[in-house]
């Protein structure tokens, strides 16, 4: 096999039994985004039953078995700046890194540089690993630009395939704290619902039959006046997962620019605080670690702008 080659076994899962090739593939291999994929299976580097399979929308069937052979990722473009991080472990293998709200995770348009991965790039003297041909190395998942708190990167492939694996599998221990309108009732439970790209509006994410599936199980810690402060534990870990959920019990995260509409007081509290981002913090983070099997579990408090409102808002 060629060295610069990396084979990635998948099996199609029940639930996926009849989707897009593409689309099981993508559930399959969390590591590799659906266009990447699109572009692998185009290529021939998608191969079944000893041929190869070179349309996307080819239905699978549960328990197909594929294996995608992936280029190794071109060398990164990105540039290594100086920017400071709060790291709150760090080993040869992996780092964790309590992100700052309004740090963007990696670069795309309009973020071309300032995120974390040209921190990391600058910490970590270019010992990251890479991701499917694109230039995001070591990251292994992401929280989004305003949202503020832990997160893992890795610095070697062995690091990054051990972690991405428990991803997929939903082992990692992944705790939010949000700040939220009203007060839910029950002050506990479950959200089980499916999000996908709105299909009305592309920039953002929607409850949408057929898409992928969701779990978050959110409990009440505090309660504050027209507010709560709660925790959300995610079984999974898709885009915009809490801000959608909550939402969608009518308890939209307090801030939140796309999903939450605050009104009357509490809106006028946002407006004085200058608050202008969703109120969510990734609070804990556990996992086994990939090479070394220890457990490891990390917390992080909440920054200074959701323990002012926090307190703006305490009964």
């Amino acid at each position: 096999m060629d060295r610069g080659v990396s084979i990635i076994e998948a099996v199609i899962a029940d639930a996926a039994d009849g989707w897009r090739l593409d689309r099981a593939l993508a559930d399959a291999v969390p590591t590799l985004s659906r266009e990447r994929l699109k572009v692998l299976i185009a290529s021939g580097a998608v191969t079944g039953d000893g041929r190869a399979h070179r349309d996307p929308a080819r239905r699978t069937t549960a328990g197909d078995t594929f294996a995608v052979a992936v280029p190794a990722p071109a060398p990164a473009h990105n540039e290594a700046q100086d920017i400071p991080l709060v790291v709150a472990y760090e080993d040869e293998h992996l780092i964790v890194i309590d992100k700052p709200a309004g740090l963007v995770v990696h670069p795309a348009a309009g973020n071309l540089d300032g995120t974390l991965v040209n921190a990391l790039l600058h910490h970590c003297g270019g010992s990251l690993s890479g991701i499917g041909g694109v230039a995001r190395p070591g990251i292994v998942h992401r929280i989004d630009k305003d949202t503020s708190g832990l997160m893992i990167a890795a610095k070697t492939d062995r690091a990054h395939e051990g972690l991405a694996r428990q991803f997929a599998d939903h082992s990692i221990d992944r705790r939010y704290k949000a700040i939220v309108g009203g007060r839910p009732r029950p002050a506990e439970g479950k959200v089980d619902a499916p999000l996908a790209r709105s299909p009305a509006n592309r920039k953002k994410v929607a409850i949408v039959a057929g898409g992928k599936r969701a779990v978050t199980h959110y409990s009440t810690a505090t309660i504050l006046r027209d507010a709560a402060l709660v925790e959300c534990r995610l079984e999974t870990g898709r885009t915009h997962q809490v801000r959608v959920h909550m939402a969608s019990i009518g308890h939209a995260l307090l801030g939140d620019p796309v999903y939450g509409h605050a009104k009357g007081k509490t809106r006028v509290l946002l407006e004085t605080l200058g608050f202008r981002r969703q109120a969510l913090h990734a609070a804990r983070l556990g996992f086994i670690h990939p090479i070394t099997k220890i457990a490891l579990a990390f917390e992080s408090e909440m920054p200074a702008d959701m323990q002012e409102l926090f307190s703006s808002l305490h009964v």
